[in-house]
C-alpha cells in the first residue's frame, strides 16, 4: 500500500500541486493549488480506495433550499459530489477512486473536477452564507 501512497505523491508532484502536509502513517496528504481554488484538499489512501475531500464552507444556520440545491449540483459534476459531514457542520466536495489501478489521469480528472465545480458554483454556494 505504501507504493500506492508514493505513486499518488509522485502524480501530485508531476501535476505541480503542492503537498503542504503529509502523514505517512495514515497515508494521507493535504495539498494546495490556490490558483485553481484548491486549499487543504485531503487525499487519503484507504485501501481499496483513495478519498479526496475538501471543505467548501460551513453549513449556514438558515439552510433554505441548500440541500436540494446540492443534489441538483451533484447532477452537473463530472466527478465527485457535494456532501454534508456527519455532524451537518460542513459542505464538502468528496470523490473516491479505485486505488489498485489508479493512474495519473484519474487523479488529475478528480482534482480538475473540484476546481471546475468551485469556479462554476463556488459563488452560488457562498451566497447561502450571506442569507
Amino acid at each position: 500500500m505504501q507504493d500506492k501512497f508514493n505513486l499518488i505523491k509522485e502524480f501530485l508532484n508531476e501535476m505541480e500541486i503542492s503537498i503542504i502536509k503529509e502523514d505517512k502513517t495514515e497515508e494521507l496528504v493535504i495539498v494546495e493549488d490556490e490558483e485553481n481554488g484548491i486549499k487543504n484538499l485531503v487525499i487519503d489512501c484507504e485501501a481499496p480506495i483513495v478519498v479526496l475531500e475538501q471543505i467548501i464552507m460551513k453549513v449556514p444556520n438558515k439552510t433554505d433550499n441548500l440541500y436540494k440545491r446540492l443534489l441538483q449540483l451533484n447532477r452537473e459534476l463530472v466527478h465527485g459530489a457535494f456532501v454534508i459531514d456527519e455532524n451537518e457542520n460542513y459542505v464538502i466536495f468528496r470523490d473516491t477512486l479505485q486505488l489498485e489501478n489508479l493512474d495519473r489521469n484519474e487523479l488529475e480528472a478528480s482534482i480538475h473536477a473540484l476546481s471546475l465545480a468551485l469556479s462554476e458554483y463556488g459563488a452560488e454556494l457562498l451566497g447561502y452564507i450571506k442569507k
